[in-house]
């Protein structure tokens, strides 16, 4: 019985703790910490990314290439207007990870083509095979480099899509200047 006063004090302590935890969650209200690079809502946003829908084929994709867009700033919308196209969903990627600007920082935006599960069409700038997933990040490796909320959106896309389609990390390429 020599344990009592202890287990009393242990139990204080977590009673107190409790209390502190829920005045500070009644304080935030519904306005929650916001997400930063290393949050856990991060990686739900990537999931729910990853989610398409057209039928998602285990075994369709083999292979990820990850490359700058050239531009300092954009969006699915604007990459799409820049570059001549009708629409956004003639854009030639899977997805585009954002920067801050004209897209949340690190957002990543599926395209219509990775809606629909097609293939990335071959063309001047990329000769890739059919089972390439693309995924275009904003910025140009040089004056307007990834900014670390891109970083962890690729690396969390990419570990999600390595995941869930059994893609090999050799199978996966990042373009020059990648950190």
């Amino acid at each position: 019985m020599s344990d009592q006063p202890r287990v009393i004090r242990v139990l204080g302590a977590l009673l107190v703790s409790m209390t502190m935890g829920a005045i500070v969650l009644m304080a935030l209200g519904n306005h929650p910490p916001s997400a930063g690079p290393f949050s856990l809502s991060s990686y739900f946003r990537v999931e729910k990314a990853i989610l398409s829908d057209a039928r998602q084929l285990p075994d369709h994709w083999s292979r990820i290439e990850i490359y700058y867009s050239g531009r300092k700033a954009g969006n699915i919308e604007q990459l799409a207007s820049l570059s001549g196209l009708a629409s956004p969903e003639d854009l030639n990627c899977h997805f585009v990870v954002c920067n801050g600007l004209g897209g949340g920082d690190g957002q990543i935006q599926p395209t219509e083509k990775w809606q629909r599960q097609w293939s990335i069409v071959p063309g001047r700038n990329w000769y890739g095979s059919a089972q390439t997933i693309r995924v275009c990040i904003i910025g140009d490796g040089k004056a307007a480099c990834p900014t670390s909320c891109q970083v962890k959106g690729i690396q969390a896309l990419v570990e999600g899509l390595c995941r869930k389609f059994a893609v090999q990390p050799e199978s996966v390429t990042y373009p020059n200047y990648w950190l």
